[in-house]
């Protein structure tokens, strides 16, 4: 055993015996399920749920974040600002769809503003 693992243990043995790890929420009950991809193999679990814990997304959840908040600055934008802008959303929305993910529709004022614009 390692350093960390046995400072771990004997922590946890001092806990247990002052009584502070008893009477606790959830105590007897079975663990909730683990919201990990149950694909995601065995041993690497663990290290997947630190990043989760970390709030490290995956490529295809950064890029979804991303193009959300472009489409969101994207609301006031003009010229050639907005159209490298919608060329980004473009490729954004194209991986998320590769990935089997929901593409970010263009809705709201942004919306109505890229409508006027397909219009002319």
């Amino acid at each position: 055993m390692d350093i960390l693992a046995l400072i771990g243990e004997q922590r946890l043995a001092e806990a247990a015996e002052k009584g502070e790890l008893s009477h606790l929420a959830g105590e007897g009950q079975p663990l909730p399920e683990d919201d990990i991809s149950p694909l995601v193999p065995p041993e690497q679990r663990m290290a997947w749920r630190i990043l989760k814990n970390a709030g490290y997304l995956p490529p295809e959840l950064a890029a979804r974040r991303e193009a959300v908040e472009l489409a969101l600055t994207l609301d006031g934008a003009e010229g050639e600002v907005l159209a490298r802008g919608l060329k980004r959303l473009a490729l954004l929305n194209q991986r998320l769809s590769d990935a089997g993910l929901p593409t970010v529709s263009a809705d709201g004022a942004y919306g109505a503003k890229l409508l006027r614009r397909l219009e002319r």
